[in-house]
């Protein structure tokens, strides 16, 4: 009888294991170059193989880092970027250092809430270094100044209130314009005089309605050749899994058009290594000489063992009454 129970007992184990098996995302974040912000491949230099991973971060422990943003000051380089707490399960801003833009060294982070955040796009105006980052969470789209950049950041206002993803924003005629995911999926596109606001929202916002493959941005919005180049995510067959480019002709104040640049997509899955299972985000800056850098990330995936789903799993096919 007694090794009747332990057969039964490694049965039930050995499905707890298979249930709670799952697919864990992996995002860490690699250098690319190219001669055209929508033409990017590894870069020389650091080859095919992030410059940064969780497992970089001190004093903070992570799922994964993404959405990474860099700016030029002085002498260095500032690379801004999201890292999931495993103690919180919110994203917080990190913050790493490079003289080259290739080499990178983790400094510390630079902005928590109490609320996720995540897409922390840097930008400086009129001597001043600001963010945006990703606050869904908190219902609006908050901006951030540098009290003392690159560390010490202060909140300064709310631009807009509701629940908006990835917002992106650039200097263009005269204007602000302000790029955004609304909780229906659709693109949303707001203009101002200041930074500040008051935000006008477009005429014909939302610009892209509801397309999993090109509605939700993926990067810095960026001038070249007398034209703004737009990345966004596509998000088939699943999350994360390429990244686009379109170049927009047409932005004023009463009208819009874009259109995807040839020969994408900009970035996508590997299917080995640390961005085998996607590519969904891009910042890419002019180096001289015709040629660009980026920060990207890339999603690895890795089996993970989640025993409460494993458990949820058993018990709702009647394997444990």
């Amino acid at each position: 009888m007694l090794w009747i129970l332990l057969l039964v007992l490694v049965g039930l184990v050995s499905l707890w294991i298979h249930y709670g098996l799952e697919r864990e995302d992996s995002w860490s974040i690699g250098i690319y170059s190219g001669d055209a912000p929508f033409s990017l491949q590894p870069d020389s230099a650091s080859g095919d193989r992030p410059v940064l991973t969780a497992g970089d971060l001190v004093g903070i422990s992570a799922k994964f880092i993404a959405d990474p943003f860099m700016l030029r000051a002085g002498n260095g380089w500032y690379m801004f970027f999201e890292a999931l707490e495993n103690r919180t399960y919110r994203g917080v801003i990190c913050l790493a250092c490079s003289a080259d833009a290739r080499s990178w060294a983790y400094d510390s982070v630079v902005l928590r809430e109490p609320f996720h955040l995540s897409y922390p796009y840097v930008f400086e105006s009129d001597a001043n270094y600001y963010m945006i980052p990703e606050c869904g969470q908190a219902g609006a789209v908050r901006l951030y100044r540098a009290v003392e950049f690159p560390r010490r950041w202060g909140f300064v206002c709310e631009l807009l209130r509701g629940v908006y993803f990835d917002p992106s924003i650039v200097f263009h005629d005269g204007l602000w314009w302000l790029f955004a995911l609304d909780d229906r999926g659709s693109l949303t596109l707001h203009f101002a005089v200041s930074v500040q606001g008051p935000w006008i929202p477009h005429p014909h916002s939302p610009v892209v309605v509801c397309n999993i493959n090109s509605a939700r941005p993926g990067g810095r919005l960026i001038h070249y050749d007398g034209k703004i180049i737009r990345y966004a995510q596509d998000g088939a067959p699943t999350y994360g899994s390429k990244l686009r480019a379109f170049c927009i002709d047409q932005l004023t104040t009463t009208a819009f058009r874009e259109q995807e640049i040839p020969g994408g997509p900009v970035l996508r899955g590997t299917g080995r290594g640390w961005n085998a299972a996607g590519m969904h985000h891009a910042d890419a800056h002019p180096v001289g000489d015709g040629r660009w850098i980026a920060c990207v990330d890339g999603n690895g995936q890795r089996w993970a063992f989640n025993w409460r789903a494993g458990a949820r799993r058993l018990l709702r096919r009647n394997y444990v009454m």
